[in-house]
């Protein structure tokens, strides 16, 4: 019972001094995890992957054209940081977007601002500004922490408040195996595996970034209207898609926050 007592009450402890909030949603979250240990994962997985799933040409167009909306998202996304004495937030991250050359609908951002697109969403996105609203969204994920956040929550789950220090020194191969299943590197595709409060979340400051880098968050509509007939049309759900809202649920939340996304509009000059 003392035991018990104890962990609940360090847990509470640890909340309290990891307690952060959401750039833009102001929602306050867990992040017990050093942000420096994800960084170093990450850019170790990231590389892995990029061995096993070489990313294509420089000069080809598609990859021109990935790395142009990722970057200017990018850019958007560190004025409003540093604008808003936030930078200590995106500290130590080195943007880099690629393009692999595999047909699924997905793409994924990982912390520190490691970006992959797939070929297979380029249909669906169909346009620049389509392109914007996935990497706005993905780029949202890494901003808001949300992966630090859920291995938190799966660290204490799996060891408890008292066991986290242990977990984190002692026994790195465990919580590098969370760190894969957090971001879904164990499925092949590098789907993020995040839950529906974060997708939403991702959705509303994904439109926010898209609109401070010069896109119209407007375009969020179609483009999820076409994910939306993209899932029906295959006979089954995307990976992009699969811990997500619904199609229609997620489209009428677009449309509530979209007046809000559209007061960051910045009309951007190529």
């Amino acid at each position: 019972m003392k035991i018990t007592r104890f962990s609940l009450v360090l847990l509470a402890f640890l909340t309290v001094l990891a307690c952060n909030k959401v750039p833009i949603s102001g929602r306050r979250q867990m992040n017990l995890l050093p942000e420096s240990q994800l960084l170093g994962m990450s850019l170790t997985q990231y590389n892995t992957f990029l061995g096993e799933n070489p990313p294509m040409s420089d000069q080809i167009e598609d990859t021109k054209l990935v790395r142009k909306v990722g970057n200017r998202i990018a850019r958007a996304v560190e004025k409003y940081m540093k604008d808003n004495n936030m930078s200590n937030k995106i500290a130590g991250y080195k943007w880099e977007f690629n393009l692999v050359n595999q047909n699924v609908i997905n793409a994924w951002c990982m912390p520190g601002g490691k970006v992959v697109v797939y070929t297979g969403i380029l249909p669906v996105t169909k346009t620049e500004a389509g392109l914007a609203v996935v990497m706005g969204h993905e780029i949202a994920h890494a901003v808001a922490r949300h992966g630090n956040e859920r291995m938190s929550q799966g660290i204490v789950a799996a060891v408890g408040a008292a066991g986290l220090a242990v977990a984190l020194k002692e026994k790195p191969a465990e919580t590098q195996a969370l760190f894969l299943s957090a971001y879904g590197v164990t499925t092949g595709v590098g789907m993020l595996a995040f839950g529906r409060n974060h997708e939403s979340e991702a959705d509303k400051l994904g439109m926010v970034f898209m609109a401070m880098a010069g896109y119209e968050p407007k375009e969020a509509i179609p483009f999820w209207e076409r994910m939306k007939a993209a899932s029906g049309g295959s006979g089954g759900t995307p990976e992009f898609l699969s811990t997500h809202p619904s199609h229609d649920t997620r489209i009428e939340r677009i449309t509530e926050w979209l007046p809000n996304a559209e007061s960051y509009f910045v009309k951007a000059v190529d």
